[in-house]
């Protein structure tokens, strides 16, 4: 929002939400009425064209955010240093909203503009008209009318609000108030008014004309740099005729230069070139090579989570996962996606974030929960995860985290695979169970004399059992085979303090994913649920408390954080993750991984004075 909002900041339908969708859904019928209830000779499909152009267009700029994002995660070339927040991404929630007021005006245009009917494919003075009108009148009225914004009555009212992203995207493009996109339509809509008057429109200047605005707006507002420079010294006048990233960023990093839509000549021509534009583009395009500390090893889970990775769908990955009835109806696209990656896929970057000086990195493994328990993939993934291992040595990387079902007695030994002749490894694994014990241990209220356990046991439980012994309190185990289990794990000398027994009525439960619904049905009211897994177990009631999985809300120091981590709110992530980042602030010598652990209490307090905050009593769904 603008500092101070002006007359239509906001977008008529802002109170539908998401339902604004519905606002094109009339002239949606009108067209398909247009097409096949009207007589032959009636029939127009440009109506129905153009509302196929607003797909498009929604298609075409969500992959722009996809690269981008995907570019900024790893590409060397990054422009800006900064990151971006859950701030810009709710900001730029309503990038679509610029296709749907276009999509109207060419309905209605198509409806009333003598010669925007029946359009041909080809015109070639059409063409040729398009491109003039936008080389000229085009670009020079939107230089002055960017000016104009940039006065101090237009620009607190108005135009400030793009400017709040510091660190644009390419959705940053179209993220202005309602009024600023009536003015840019009207200066727009040049070219097609042009050419439906003089009769030489055509489906060509309709679509190709639209397509160009919106790369030519993505490309503008990536954050980072690819136009090689030997483009402009084999034609050294390009530099006037098309601008770069960089070109753009500064306007603004500056604000009050570059002012150019899309030909910097404009600038060059009024003296509004910023005086560092070739320099940071040389920076820029040869790039730097940044060191990183920490390295988080994930991967997607459901069908549908590849959509809330950071690299898909921006709102979502800004909200913590949950089931979405929409994508439902993209399943044949998730499927393919999904073979895709199993066929063809390598593990990639997801993110970059930094907590002070330290840099830290999330990559993913491309394979799904069900893959990991599938008996002949156990063995093509942990070659993958060693893979990446192997890479972070090689880059340098002090730490990697493995995360969810990246470690696992089963299925790695806890990460102590990767260990074995690898006495030259530098990079220390770490697998997070002490953190996840501490957070666990931490979440159980004081004064807490007994705790059933319910679950898979895990390195984590076993770590948090002892220390509960160690603290006197009991613990109940309702499952003969756990409690066997649990027993060989614990030094005799504690074991006195295990019982096995079907009474439900302990109030605290650590409990694994696993856990039944029909478990929970005999637990007390008001009982509290802790898990001590990477994964949630589902909650069925709603007159108990359930903790979230083992997570800590992170520090305000750490920057370019604008995603959730799977199912956890903002700002927070799982205790495995951020014990990575603890191993590297301390510079730890050790692995954690295997039977290796850490002194739970010196990892607690540790964390905590790094800025890390427990958090209890969060409610998943």
């Amino acid at each position: 929002m603008a500092s101070k909002p002006g007359p239509l900041t906001d977008w008529p339908w802002k109170k539908l939400g998401n339902f604004k969708y519905m606002v094109i859904v009339p002239c949606a019928i009108h067209a398909v009425y247009r097409i096949y209830g009207a007589q032959k000779q009636k029939r127009d499909h440009a109506t129905i064209i153009s509302l196929g152009l607003f797909l498009s267009r929604i298609i075409h700029d969500q992959l722009w955010i996809t690269l981008s994002r995907f570019q900024t995660a790893r590409s060397k070339h990054r422009i800006q240093s900064r990151g971006i927040d859950f701030e810009q991404v709710d900001r730029e929630r309503n990038w679509d909203d610029q296709a749907i007021l276009h999509a109207i005006i060419f309905y209605i245009g198509e409806l009333f503009l003598p010669g925007a009917q029946n359009l041909p494919l080809w015109n070639t003075k059409g063409v040729i008209i398009a491109v003039l009108c936008h080389a000229g009148p085009v670009e020079y009225i939107y230089y002055w009318a960017h000016r104009a914004l940039h006065h101090h009555f237009l620009y607190t009212r108005y135009h400030s609000h793009h400017h709040s992203s510091f660190v644009t995207e390419p959705i940053t493009s179209v993220v202005h108030p309602f009024a600023e996109h009536i003015l840019y339509a009207l200066i727009f809509a040049v070219p097609f008014l042009a050419t439906v008057l003089t009769y030489t429109a055509s489906y060509t200047v309709l679509i190709g004309y639209m397509t160009f605005i919106d790369f030519m707006n993505n490309m503008g507002h990536c954050n980072f740099e690819f136009f090689p420079k030997w483009t402009f010294k084999i034609f050294p006048p390009l530099k006037y005729l098309i601008y770069t990233p960089s070109y753009h960023s500064l306007h603004h990093s500056q604000v009050h230069t570059n002012f150019s839509l899309f030909m910097p000549i404009y600038d060059y021509m009024y003296n509004t070139v910023d005086k560092t534009t070739d320099s940071v583009y040389e920076s820029s395009i040869e790039g730097r090579e940044d060191t990183t500390d920490v390295v988080h090893l994930t991967h997607p889970t459901s069908l549908h989570s590849i959509y809330h990775l950071r690299l898909g769908f921006a709102y979502l990955a800004a909200e913590p996962y949950s089931s979405k009835w929409y994508l439902w109806l993209m399943c044949p696209l998730s499927f393919v996606l999904m073979l895709v990656t199993w066929i063809f896929g390598c593990t990639f970057v997801v993110e970059k974030n930094k907590l002070y000086e330290h840099k830290m990195q999330t990559w993913a493994i491309p394979r799904y929960n069900f893959q990991y328990s599938l008996k002949w993939q156990k063995a093509p993934i942990n070659n993958m995860i060693e893979k990446a291992i192997l890479e972070a040595d090689a880059m340098g990387v002090k730490v990697i985290s493995l995360g969810l079902l990246n470690q696992g007695e089963e299925f790695n030994k806890n990460g102590e695979l990767y260990l074995h002749n690898r006495e030259k490894l530098k990079t220390r694994i770490v697998d997070g169970s002490t953190l996840s014990a501490a957070t666990v241990l931490n979440g159980i209220p004081h004064g807490t004399q007994k705790v059933l356990i319910r679950g898979c046991l895990t390195k984590t439980l076993f770590t948090t059992a002892l220390a509960l012994l160690e603290r006197r309190t009991k613990i109940v185990v309702i499952r003969t085979e756990e409690y066997e289990n649990l027993k060989m794990r614990i030094p005799s000398k504690y074991q006195s303090g295990i019982s096995l027994s079907n009474n439900y009525d302990t109030k605290v439960w650590l409990v694994g994913e696993d856990l039944r619904a029909e478990e929970q049905s005999r637990a007390n009211r008001g009982t509290l649920f802790i898990p001590f897994t990477q994964f949630p177990p589902r909650a069925v009631r709603e007159d108990c408390i359930y903790h979230t999985t083992p997570a800590l809300v992170i520090p305000r120091t750490l920057e370019d954080v604008h995603s959730c981590e799977n199912w956890l709110p903002r700002r927070v992530m799982s205790a495995w993750r951020v014990a990575g980042i603890v191993h590297a602030l301390e510079g730890w010598d050790s692995h954690e991984c295997g039977n290796m652990t850490l002194d739970v209490e010196k990892v607690w307090s540790t964390t905590l004075s790094h800025g890390f905050k427990p958090i209890n009593n969060v409610k998943f769904n």
